[in-house]
């Protein structure tokens, strides 16, 4: 952790809407004036889209796994690393996982490609990262440990699957038995290097469907929003300072169900992510000068 370099880390796993999130964070930077240094987890992704696809293959055939939830899949101690050069000295190397065509063509990179290691960016305030791993500890790496605000995104896990199946399906072209095969795949790994991060987190984030998603590898629709509601848990009062009496006046329709958890609609859940956020990063900028 640090004060005149800090980090931010929103973790959460494929499916789970880290990268709404990290849009709402990008508001509260131009917001504020904010220069952060943007990660994307997937850039730590060990291999690019065809070598993970053959390495998938190897590993298959001599009986094992290997997914981008665990080690062999990923660079775990690089990741540590740029946390703690960054806390230290406000430096490092980052690189970008080319998702689709459109970005592509923005980094003149093939889809699936992995772009070369650049420099972050000089002088920024602080570094924020999106993805999988930004609670991981493990018995080689602590991320957690350099990590100033940990925020997790873990929706109830029936609407996190369906919400992966109808995004690989749309967006990457896979069939829904493909979708349901990597969740079943990837799940040793869940449980064992994403699932933990949450009870490290300072505040999570999960969104609980109001319909019924029993079966959500035969449902076609995705609950929306509206029928939805967001548990809000502040696990970290003490650094957080939430004033919920002022969040039950600004978001209609939320109520408290424990001392430390509200309960908001959740097309209100980035607006709330902003009203707790928002002081936070602001103390976290006083506290750099």
């Amino acid at each position: 952790m640090s004060k005149k370099h800090p980090v931010v880390a929103v973790t959460g796993s494929s499916g789970a809407g880290t990268s709404n999130v990290r849009t709402a964070f990008e508001s509260i930077f131009r917001k504020q004036g904010i220069q952060a240094a943007i990660i994307e987890g997937d850039s730590f992704h060990r291999y690019d889209r065809q070598q993970m696809e053959k390495e998938t293959e190897k590993s298959a055939r001599q009986g094992k796994q290997i997914t981008h939830f665990g080690p062999e899949g990923n660079l775990f101690e690089e990741l540590e690393s740029l946390f703690k050069q960054y806390a230290e000295h406000g430096t490092g190397k980052r690189r970008h996982y080319v998702h689709n065509e459109v970005t592509a063509v923005y980094h003149n990179s093939p889809a699936g490609s992995l772009t070369p290691w650049e420099p972050l960016p000089e002088n920024t305030d602080l570094l924020f990262y999106e993805g999988l791993h930004g609670g991981l500890v493990t018995d080689t790496v602590n991320i957690t440990r350099h990590v100033d605000l940990l925020i997790g995104v873990v929706p109830i896990i029936n609407l996190e699957w369906m919400q992966k199946i109808h995004r690989d399906q749309e967006v990457r072209g896979y069939t829904a038995e493909d979708a349901t095969r990597m969740i079943l795949d990837r799940m040793h790994d869940y449980v064992h290097y994403i699932t933990p991060q949450f009870s490290r987190t300072d505040i999570n984030f999960q969104r609980v469907p109001t319909v019924d998603s029993s079966n959500p590898f035969a449902t076609e629709v995705v609950p929306t929003n509206d029928e939805s509601f967001t548990v809000i848990h502040v696990r970290n009062l003490d650094k957080l300072s939430v004033d919920f009496r002022y969040l039950l006046e600004m978001l209609e329709g939320a109520f408290m169900s424990t001392p430390d958890t509200i309960v908001v609609p959740s097309g209100k859940m980035i607006f709330a992510m902003q009203l707790i956020i928002n002081p936070v990063i602001s103390r976290m900028l006083k506290a750099r000068k």
